[in-house]
């Protein structure tokens, strides 16, 4: 039996975002925890490039966006389960964090 590959990976169970093994276009797509090993799917809404973030779950606008178990930025616009996660809609929490 061959072993197909993720198209994504996120790297905690509890991630809110997982990341593109290839560019991406929008449909249901098959992804692993790097961490935990867990399968999962997700349906992606948008055409995405390798190594960009996609939400695994609704983000409000503030919340935190949770990759590698911590939390590496803040949702700048509300974002939906599948959406392309980038600069338009994503604010880093390293930048957040070091505002005067």
């Amino acid at each position: 039996m061959a072993i197909t590959p993720p198209q994504y990976l996120l790297h905690h169970d509890g991630d809110n975002v997982a990341v593109a093994m290839a560019d991406m276009q929008p449909g249901t797509l098959h992804g692993r925890s790097v961490k935990e090993g867990t399968e999962s799917t997700a349906i992606l809404n948008h055409a995405i490039p390798l190594g960009h973030k996609f939400a695994l779950a609704d983000i409000a606008e503030g919340e935190a966006i949770i990759k590698y178990g911590i939390k590496v930025g803040l949702a700048s616009a509300a974002i939906k389960k599948g959406d392309y996660i980038h600069t338009h809609n994503m604010r880093s929490y390293r930048w957040e964090a070091s505002r005067a």
